[in-house]
């Protein structure tokens, strides 16, 4: 099978590659700067914020994994809507007038825009973003319908809860770094839904094997965690004791109410990110699909430790 994937050379990507690379499939891996891959597979460089996938990349391609975008918090919002709207609409085009049977777009539950209450929510509990980063998700995905809609590409668009693994970036390196340094346990509260990056790469491995008919859409997680829970797992794999005392709620507050005013951190204020909640319900993908995640966080924590040292 000839794969195309973008991002490649990001987190999910390098696995993704190195997943179907294992298998025995062509990959045409495409990344913003060119870089090779571990295992020294290069990459084309292709800047989605200035220029469009070529076509003859695209031809005889079975499937095409649409990774590559913006996902961090000080891009400017006309950056965000080329690159992860404008450019995977015009990749979609593409790659369905190239003949390619299934398109696997990586979007964000971002794209389901805020909750409004700490229910674990579905494909359809959903709302227009209010912040630039989930709009442009949202808005690209409302253009893959409409793409599948003019074509016959099969289209799967997989919004991940956190996801988790060696070499991850974001809150989960900084936790981890934390942790290694001394972080006092958590008190209790709130709780996220997890997925370990070897899950979702099977499971984008598992949709372009037997694509289904038509667009789909399917949330992608595994497990539920709190902050508390992630820290004592953290602190497991390294060896030391769970502290039965955790720091007081309020003093959590004043702390990162302070470093959010130092870092001028943008985005949810980092008490929301340590102690609010998001789950969501995989039971759709589940439904649709022969696939069923088999990670574990606190399996997996030993290796984010190590890679976060």
């Amino acid at each position: 099978m000839k794969c195309v994937v973008t991002g490649a050379t990001g987190f999910v990507g390098r696995h993704l590659c190195k997943q179907l690379l294992a298998r025995g499939d062509e990959v045409v891996a495409l990344s913003r700067s060119g870089a090779s891959l571990a295992d020294g597979t290069p990459t084309r460089a292709v800047d989605l914020a200035t220029a469009a996938v070529p076509t003859a990349l695209l031809e005889n391609a079975d499937t095409v994994f649409h990774l590559a975008g913006i996902a961090h918090r000080r891009a400017h919002a006309d950056d965000y809507d080329q690159v992860n709207h404008r450019a995977t609409q015009e990749l979609a085009a593409r790659s369905a007038a190239a003949g390619a049977a299934c398109f696997v777009y990586l979007s964000s539950v971002r794209a389901m825009g805020t909750a409004t209450d700490a229910r674990r929510r579905s494909e359809s509990d959903s709302c227009v973003p209010d912040e630039p980063y989930g709009l442009s998700k949202w808005r690209a995905e409302r253009a893959l319908y409409d793409s599948c809609a003019a074509h016959r590409m099969s289209v799967a668009v997989v919004r991940p809860g956190l996801v988790y693994g060696a070499g991850v970036k974001g809150n989960l390196h900084s936790l981890a770094r934390a942790v290694r340094h001394g972080l006092p346990r958590l008190p209790a509260g709130g709780r996220r839904s997890l997925i370990a990056v070897e899950d979702l790469v099977e499971l984008l491995c598992c949709i372009a094997d037997a694509p289904s008919p038509g667009a789909h859409t399917w949330i992608a997680t595994a497990e539920d965690y709190s902050a508390q829970q992630l820290v004592d797992a953290l602190r497991a794999a390294l060896g030391k004791p769970i502290d039965t005392r955790p720091v007081p709620r309020w003093l959590w507050r004043v702390a990162a109410l302070a470093h959010d005013v130092v870092r001028r951190h943008p985005g949810p204020g980092t008490y929301d990110t340590l102690f609010g909640s998001e789950l969501y319900d995989n039971a759709a993908v589940l439904a649709a699909t022969s696939w069923r995640p088999r990670g574990s966080f606190a399996r997996s924590a030993g290796d984010l430790l190590r890679a976060s040292a």
